[in-house]
């Protein structure tokens, strides 16, 4: 994934002290003493990278499942009403684990529920990224339109905003690490038109530059949204943020699927990245964004697998797949290569978060490598392009996955946590969740538990 689209075949890199020192053919020249770690049979990749999340959203799965995104939206606010740091620290084990096993080692995340009297959250899923080993960029999220000033979610779960700002310039002062390998980045994320007000938004802008943060939120992804934003503002939703400061090379949106072509020259000439997230799009029928006219205007394009309870899964490798087959279903059979797919899920995410040392295997850049096994039945036939193979066959799990030059998975297996008692703790509180919001089929099963 560097410029020339370099690959090697039976090729070789030498990690040292977390970075990539050395790739090429053979042996390295300097590895003598070196760990070796057998690559026969399989595929490196440099690790991917998420451009944009709700990890807290692991827990309610599969809910308003014929809905679009206002009526999801409607249906789950009450439910993550009930976000406390137990549910964060669970859910965020679940859908880190999910994303380092398909080969992601960066991942950001979009957190903006903070329930009143509710501390700990967001510092909850930044130690669970450093449990697993993940390289992580949380967004500071908020919501302060409520339904009685004419936004969308309820009222109790919206802030306010000076303690919004006061609480996100306080994260981003203690948590945020802007040094080259940084395993830890804060960015300021107002959550969307229909629940941040102007002066949120604009107050977000300014203390993200003051503090020399980037800037996340979603736009565009939905004909009510554009409808809210006309009626709202008179203008078109990138209309909105371009008004409000909001485009620029520290700026990465969400969706972007309802745009024209003024919206997206205004994107590309302002340098402002976007997060492509084609399963959450098509499970909320929300549309498929214009990805190859954007990446073909010049705009930097990264890929996302958007939150779990709109996907319904965190698998990078997949959603690498369901790009190339979206674009080609937009665009005909050439719209996509495996390659393009892969390069926006690694370069292109790279960009978004404003990253130039992760996203391809270079000397000088972090050694973050995925490695996957191309020896199996999901293989098969594929022996012509094991590299489009990653990609037009079934995704697999990753073999290995370093991140940082450290081991976070081996032998397709997680190597700092345990998967089946990350799944049993969360199983148990999802239970919790789903009867406390369904008590006719709580009490049904509590019945059957007493025969």
């Amino acid at each position: 994934m560097d410029d020339a689209g370099t690959e090697i075949a039976g090729g070789s890199i030498l990690v040292e002290q977390g970075a990539i020192t050395w790739v090429g053919r053979g042996r390295p020249p300097q590895g003598h003493g070196a760990q070796v770690i057998e690559g026969t049979g399989l595929v490196a990749v440099p690790g991917f990278i998420n451009a944009h999340h709700h990890l807290y959203q692991s827990l309610t799965r599969v809910r308003a499942q014929d809905q679009g995104l206002f009526g999801w939206l409607q249906d789950l606010y009450p439910v993550w009403a009930g976000v406390t740091a137990k549910w964060m620290r669970a859910s965020a084990r679940v859908g880190l684990a999910e994303l380092a096993l398909s080969g992601c080692g960066t991942t950001t995340d979009h957190h903006y529920v903070f329930p009143d009297g509710v501390t700990g959250v967001l510092e909850s899923e930044v130690e669970v990224a450093r449990e697993i080993g993940l390289r992580f960029h949380p967004c500071r999220g908020s919501m302060d339109l409520g339904q009685s000033e004419g936004g969308l979610p309820p009222d109790r779960i919206v802030e306010d905003l000076d303690e919004i700002l006061r609480h996100t310039e306080a994260a981003v002062r203690r948590l945020h690490d802007p040094a080259p390998g940084s395993m830890l980045r804060v960015a300021v994320a107002p959550c969307s038109p229909f629940s941040a007000t102007r002066r949120l938004m604009e107050e977000s802008q300014a203390l993200a530059r003051r503090l020399g943060v980037r800037l996340h939120t979603h736009i565009a992804e939905t004909l009510d949204e554009e409808r809210y934003c006309r009626d709202t503002f008179g203008v078109r939703p990138v209309e909105l943020l371009d008004g409000l400061g909001w485009l620029g090379p520290d700026v990465w949106l969400a969706h972007c699927v309802h745009l024209n072509g003024d919206d997206i020259g205004r994107i590309a000439r302002t340098r402002t990245s976007v997060a492509w997230c084609p399963t959450s799009n098509l499970r909320l029928g929300s549309g498929i964004a214009p990805a190859r006219e954007l990446i073909d205007a010049g705009v930097p394009v990264g890929l996302a697998v958007d939150g779990s309870a709109s996907n319904d899964t965190g698998h990078m490798l997949a959603e690498v797949r369901q790009a190339m087959l979206v674009a080609r279903g937009r665009g005909g059979p050439n719209a996509m290569s495996a390659r393009d797919a892969i390069r926006i899920a690694t370069r292109g995410s790279a960009r978004c978060l404003g990253r130039d040392d992760i996203g391809s295997l270079e000397s000088g850049k972090r050694a973050d490598i995925a490695l996957f096994d191309v020896t199996g039945l999901g293989s098969v036939g594929a022996e012509a392009d094991q590299v489009a193979s990653l990609v037009f066959c079934p995704p697999p799990r990753v073999k290995h996955l370093l991140v940082e030059g450290q081991w976070v998975v081996r032998n397709a297996r997680l190597v700092n946590a345990d998967e089946e008692r990350i799944a049993a703790e969360a199983h148990q509180l999802g239970r919790g969740i789903a009867e406390a919001r369904t008590p006719g089929r709580a009490a049904h099963r509590r019945r059957v538990r007493r025969r």
